[in-house]
Protein backbone atom coordinates (compact mmCIF):
# COMPACT_ATOMS: atom_id res chain seq x y z
CA UNK A 1 0.00 0.00 0.00
CA UNK A 2 2.78 2.42 0.88
CA UNK A 3 5.96 3.63 -0.80
CA UNK A 4 8.08 2.22 2.05
CA UNK A 5 8.74 -1.51 1.81
CA UNK A 6 9.50 -3.51 4.94
CA UNK A 7 11.32 -6.76 4.21
CA UNK A 8 10.26 -10.09 5.67
CA UNK A 9 13.60 -10.22 7.48
CA UNK A 10 12.82 -6.95 9.25
CA UNK A 11 9.36 -8.18 10.23
CA UNK A 12 10.89 -11.36 11.63
CA UNK A 13 13.43 -9.32 13.60
CA UNK A 14 10.67 -7.09 15.03
CA UNK A 15 8.88 -10.21 16.22
CA UNK A 16 11.87 -11.15 18.38
CA UNK A 17 11.20 -8.16 20.66
CA UNK A 18 8.31 -7.76 23.07
CA UNK A 19 5.90 -4.89 22.53
CA UNK A 20 7.15 -2.76 25.46
CA UNK A 21 10.63 -2.85 23.94
CA UNK A 22 9.17 -1.76 20.60
CA UNK A 23 7.38 1.11 22.36
CA UNK A 24 10.64 2.15 24.05
CA UNK A 25 12.48 2.09 20.74
CA UNK A 26 9.86 4.25 19.03
CA UNK A 27 10.34 6.88 21.76
CA UNK A 28 14.02 7.18 20.81
CA UNK A 29 13.12 8.49 17.36
CA UNK A 30 11.00 11.34 18.75
CA UNK A 31 8.54 11.02 15.86
CA UNK A 32 5.36 11.20 17.98
CA UNK A 33 4.27 12.12 21.51
CA UNK A 34 5.03 9.39 24.04
CA UNK A 35 1.38 9.01 25.02
CA UNK A 36 0.13 8.18 21.50
CA UNK A 37 0.22 5.29 19.05
CA UNK A 38 -0.67 2.40 21.36
CA UNK A 39 -3.90 0.89 22.66
CA UNK A 40 -5.15 1.36 26.19
CA UNK A 41 -6.18 -1.21 28.82
CA UNK A 42 -9.39 -2.13 27.01
CA UNK A 43 -7.54 -4.29 24.47
CA UNK A 44 -6.28 -7.49 26.10
CA UNK A 45 -4.50 -10.57 24.74
CA UNK A 46 -6.70 -13.65 25.02
CA UNK A 47 -3.63 -15.92 24.83
CA UNK A 48 -0.81 -14.16 26.67
CA UNK A 49 1.58 -17.07 26.18
CA UNK A 50 1.70 -16.70 22.38
CA UNK A 51 4.65 -14.84 20.82
CA UNK A 52 4.40 -11.28 19.47
CA UNK A 53 2.25 -10.52 16.44
CA UNK A 54 3.71 -8.37 13.66
CA UNK A 55 1.84 -7.42 10.50
CA UNK A 56 -0.11 -4.86 8.52
CA UNK A 57 -3.60 -3.76 9.51
CA UNK A 58 -6.51 -5.14 7.52
CA UNK A 59 -9.29 -3.03 8.99
CA UNK A 60 -13.05 -3.42 9.18
CA UNK A 61 -16.06 -2.29 11.16
CA UNK A 62 -18.47 -4.67 12.88
CA UNK A 63 -22.04 -4.73 14.19
CA UNK A 64 -24.13 -7.44 15.83
CA UNK A 65 -26.93 -5.70 17.71
CA UNK A 66 -29.36 -5.59 14.77
CA UNK A 67 -29.70 -7.51 11.49
CA UNK A 68 -27.88 -6.20 8.42
CA UNK A 69 -29.87 -5.20 5.38
CA UNK A 70 -28.47 -8.29 3.66
CA UNK A 71 -25.98 -11.06 4.37
CA UNK A 72 -23.88 -11.60 7.49
CA UNK A 73 -20.23 -11.78 8.54
CA UNK A 74 -19.60 -15.01 6.66
CA UNK A 75 -20.94 -13.51 3.43
CA UNK A 76 -18.27 -10.82 3.55
CA UNK A 77 -15.35 -13.10 4.44
CA UNK A 78 -14.29 -13.72 0.85
CA UNK A 79 -14.32 -10.02 0.03
CA UNK A 80 -12.41 -9.24 3.19
CA UNK A 81 -9.60 -11.73 2.65
CA UNK A 82 -9.34 -10.74 -1.02
CA UNK A 83 -8.13 -7.34 0.18
CA UNK A 84 -5.21 -8.91 2.06
CA UNK A 85 -3.37 -8.73 -1.26
CA UNK A 86 -3.40 -4.92 -1.06
CA UNK A 87 -1.17 -4.99 2.02
CA UNK A 88 2.63 -4.91 2.03
CA UNK A 89 2.99 -8.04 4.13
CA UNK A 90 1.17 -10.40 6.49
CA UNK A 91 -2.22 -9.08 7.63
CA UNK A 92 -3.41 -8.41 11.16
CA UNK A 93 -7.21 -8.23 11.08
CA UNK A 94 -8.46 -5.20 13.05
CA UNK A 95 -12.16 -4.72 13.86
CA UNK A 96 -13.88 -1.72 15.38
CA UNK A 97 -17.10 -2.88 17.02
CA UNK A 98 -19.56 -0.05 16.38
CA UNK A 99 -22.01 -1.30 19.02
CA UNK A 100 -21.46 0.18 22.48
CA UNK A 101 -21.38 -1.93 24.51
CA UNK A 102 -20.57 -4.93 22.32
CA UNK A 103 -23.70 -6.99 21.73
CA UNK A 104 -22.05 -10.22 20.59
CA UNK A 105 -18.72 -11.74 19.56
CA UNK A 106 -16.78 -10.29 16.65
CA UNK A 107 -15.09 -13.59 15.80
CA UNK A 108 -15.12 -17.31 16.42
CA UNK A 109 -13.48 -20.49 15.17
CA UNK A 110 -14.65 -20.19 11.55
CA UNK A 111 -13.49 -16.63 11.02
CA UNK A 112 -10.12 -17.08 12.71
CA UNK A 113 -9.45 -20.34 10.85
CA UNK A 114 -10.25 -18.55 7.60
CA UNK A 115 -8.04 -15.56 8.34
CA UNK A 116 -5.12 -17.79 9.31
CA UNK A 117 -5.52 -19.87 6.15
CA UNK A 118 -5.17 -16.67 4.12
CA UNK A 119 -1.99 -15.61 5.93
CA UNK A 120 -3.20 -13.41 8.79
CA UNK A 121 -0.96 -13.39 11.86
CA UNK A 122 -3.61 -12.33 14.37
CA UNK A 123 -6.82 -10.42 15.07
CA UNK A 124 -7.58 -7.36 17.20
CA UNK A 125 -11.09 -6.17 18.04
CA UNK A 126 -12.51 -3.45 20.23
CA UNK A 127 -15.39 -5.87 20.81
CA UNK A 128 -15.59 -9.44 22.08
CA UNK A 129 -14.55 -12.91 20.95
CA UNK A 130 -15.74 -16.48 21.40
CA UNK A 131 -14.68 -20.09 20.63
CA UNK A 132 -11.50 -19.33 22.53
CA UNK A 133 -10.52 -23.00 23.03
CA UNK A 134 -10.78 -23.66 19.31
CA UNK A 135 -8.95 -20.47 18.37
CA UNK A 136 -6.18 -21.25 20.85
CA UNK A 137 -5.86 -24.72 19.34
CA UNK A 138 -4.81 -23.18 16.01
CA UNK A 139 -2.32 -20.82 17.73
CA UNK A 140 -4.01 -17.72 16.38
CA UNK A 141 -3.38 -14.66 18.57
CA UNK A 142 -6.48 -12.58 19.31
CA UNK A 143 -6.92 -9.38 21.31
CA UNK A 144 -10.32 -8.30 22.60
CA UNK A 145 -12.31 -6.22 25.07
CA UNK A 146 -14.03 -9.31 26.47
CA UNK A 147 -15.77 -12.58 25.68
CA UNK A 148 -19.38 -13.22 24.63
CA UNK A 149 -20.75 -16.66 23.79
CA UNK A 150 -23.06 -15.71 20.87
CA UNK A 151 -22.53 -14.02 17.50
CA UNK A 152 -25.82 -12.11 17.40
CA UNK A 153 -26.56 -10.44 14.07
CA UNK A 154 -22.87 -10.25 13.16
CA UNK A 155 -21.94 -8.39 10.00
CA UNK A 156 -19.16 -6.24 8.59
CA UNK A 157 -20.46 -2.91 7.26
CA UNK A 158 -17.10 -1.68 5.91
CA UNK A 159 -13.63 -2.98 5.16
CA UNK A 160 -10.33 -1.20 4.55
CA UNK A 161 -11.36 1.98 6.39
CA UNK A 162 -9.77 3.80 9.33
CA UNK A 163 -10.96 2.33 12.63
CA UNK A 164 -10.67 3.38 16.26
CA UNK A 165 -9.82 0.78 18.88
CA UNK A 166 -8.41 1.10 22.36
CA UNK A 167 -8.09 4.86 22.05
CA UNK A 168 -6.13 5.02 18.78
CA UNK A 169 -6.99 5.26 15.10
CA UNK A 170 -5.59 2.49 12.91
CA UNK A 171 -5.47 2.89 9.13
CA UNK A 172 -5.38 0.13 6.54
CA UNK A 173 -1.77 -0.92 6.06
CA UNK A 174 -0.47 0.41 9.39
CA UNK A 175 2.35 -1.72 10.78
CA UNK A 176 1.34 -3.28 14.11
CA UNK A 177 3.17 -5.04 16.92
CA UNK A 178 1.22 -6.79 19.68
CA UNK A 179 1.73 -9.18 22.56
CA UNK A 180 0.43 -9.80 26.09
CA UNK A 181 1.37 -6.21 26.99
CA UNK A 182 -0.79 -4.51 24.35
CA UNK A 183 -0.73 -3.21 20.79
CA UNK A 184 1.35 -0.46 19.20
CA UNK A 185 1.65 0.96 15.73
CA UNK A 186 5.15 1.32 14.25
CA UNK A 187 5.76 4.27 11.90
CA UNK A 188 6.83 2.73 8.62
CA UNK A 189 9.67 5.17 8.02
CA UNK A 190 11.54 4.06 11.15
CA UNK A 191 10.69 0.33 11.16
CA UNK A 192 13.88 -0.91 9.53
CA UNK A 193 16.26 1.15 11.66
CA UNK A 194 14.19 0.39 14.75
CA UNK A 195 14.69 -3.34 14.19
CA UNK A 196 18.41 -2.74 13.82
CA UNK A 197 18.89 -1.09 17.22
CA UNK A 198 16.72 -3.33 19.36
CA UNK A 199 19.56 -5.53 20.55
CA UNK A 200 21.64 -2.46 21.48
CA UNK A 201 18.77 -1.06 23.53
CA UNK A 202 18.36 -4.34 25.41
CA UNK A 203 22.11 -4.40 26.08
CA UNK A 204 21.84 -0.89 27.53
CA UNK A 205 19.04 -1.94 29.90
CA UNK A 206 21.11 -4.95 30.93
CA UNK A 207 23.63 -2.69 32.66
CA UNK A 208 21.01 -2.31 35.40
CA UNK A 209 19.47 -5.77 35.19
CA UNK A 210 22.79 -7.60 35.29
CA UNK A 211 23.92 -5.51 38.24
CA UNK A 212 20.87 -6.01 40.45
CA UNK A 213 20.63 -9.71 39.57
CA UNK A 214 24.25 -10.35 40.50
CA UNK A 215 23.44 -9.98 44.18
CA UNK A 216 24.48 -7.64 47.00
CA UNK A 217 23.70 -4.40 45.14
CA UNK A 218 24.47 -1.03 46.71
CA UNK A 219 22.96 2.40 45.98
CA UNK A 220 26.30 3.62 44.62
CA UNK A 221 26.65 0.57 42.41
CA UNK A 222 23.11 1.05 41.15
CA UNK A 223 23.88 4.68 40.32
CA UNK A 224 26.89 3.57 38.28
CA UNK A 225 24.87 0.94 36.43
CA UNK A 226 22.05 3.41 35.77
CA UNK A 227 24.56 5.95 34.48
CA UNK A 228 25.98 3.41 32.03
CA UNK A 229 22.46 2.53 30.89
CA UNK A 230 21.49 6.18 30.45
CA UNK A 231 24.65 6.96 28.48
CA UNK A 232 24.12 4.04 26.11
CA UNK A 233 20.47 4.93 25.52
CA UNK A 234 21.34 8.63 25.07
CA UNK A 235 23.87 7.68 22.38
CA UNK A 236 21.23 5.61 20.62
CA UNK A 237 18.70 8.44 20.86
CA UNK A 238 21.15 10.95 19.41
CA UNK A 239 21.96 8.63 16.54
CA UNK A 240 18.42 7.83 15.48
CA UNK A 241 16.83 11.22 16.17
CA UNK A 242 19.39 12.90 13.92
CA UNK A 243 18.56 10.37 11.24
CA UNK A 244 14.80 10.88 11.68
CA UNK A 245 15.14 14.66 11.30
CA UNK A 246 17.01 14.51 7.99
Amino acid sequence: MGAITISSEILEKLATFDTPTIANLIELFEVRPRNTGFTDHRIQACFPDLPPVVGFASTATFRSDAPPRSGDAYNSLADQVSRFAELDGPPVVVFQDLDDPAAAATFGEVMCSTYKAFGATGLITSGAGRDLDQVRAIDFPVFTNGTICAHGYCHTPQTHVPVRIGGIVIHPGDLLHADRNGVTTIPLDIATELAGIGDEFIAAENFILDYVRAGNPTPDGLRDAARSCDEAIAALRARVSRHAST
